[in-house]
């Protein structure tokens, strides 16, 4: 029940922040609020479907595959907002991650094992790194790198997991223990920078 409600508060939050990304595309039709808006509508149904069906869920070929639009969506909007020089790059390698994620996830082939954490992990660096070096002048933004950090650990551990590997100390007990209070850590730091991009 715990693990429900806080899940439940991150897809308020989630909710929260897509309608503020929706508002400002509505003013300025900018393509990065629709992939922050993917990532966090995808964050949003993922954690009902979290409370509803439980963590049995996450091996799902599906789930994973979907899942990856998280990071992916997050990490696509920053270097579509900040990085214009090397936007329509990580547009390709994100697209081939997605599709690496999806065919190796559902062939069940063991280049999964490589697919995942590495694709996860550069779009979690990039969601770490990026905000510290695009937009100085909005202060707080640099909380959406925290969110990256977070989400690289989280998403990271679940890969490990998830092809039947553990990540350190990263147990399946202990990941699953710590899964839904991360991600609504995560979400909050993401609010607390994003907030403060759009308001500005």
């Amino acid at each position: 029940m715990f693990d429900k409600i806080v899940l439940l508060i991150t897809g308020l939050v989630a909710l929260y922040l897509a309608w503020q990304f929706y508002g400002r595309y509505s003013k300025n039709k900018a393509i990065y609020d629709i992939y922050y808006m993917m990532g966090f509508v995808v964050l949003l149904v993922s954690g009902l479907l979290l409370i509803f069906l439980g963590y049995g869920i996450l091996a799902s070929p599906y789930v994973l595959t979907v899942a990856s639009l998280i990071p992916l969506g997050i990490s696509m909007g920053l270097a579509e907002q900040f990085f214009p020089a090397w936007k329509k790059s990580f547009k390709w390698f994100a697209l081939i991650g997605f599709l690496a994620i999806a065919i190796t996830s559902f062939t069940g082939s063991p280049l999964k094992k490589l697919a995942v954490p590495l694709f996860h992990g550069v779009a979690g660096l990039v969601i770490f790194l990026g905000p510290f070096f695009a937009n100085k002048e909005v202060k707080g933004f640099w909380w959406v790198g925290i969110g990256g950090v977070l989400i690289g650990l989280g998403g990271i551990a679940l890969a490990f997991l998830s092809v039947g590997s553990q990540l350190l100390f990263f147990s399946a007990d202990f990941v699953f223990t710590i899964l839904a209070p991360l991600l609504l850590l995560m979400t909050l730091a993401f609010a607390w920078g994003f907030v403060k991009d759009i308001k500005a």
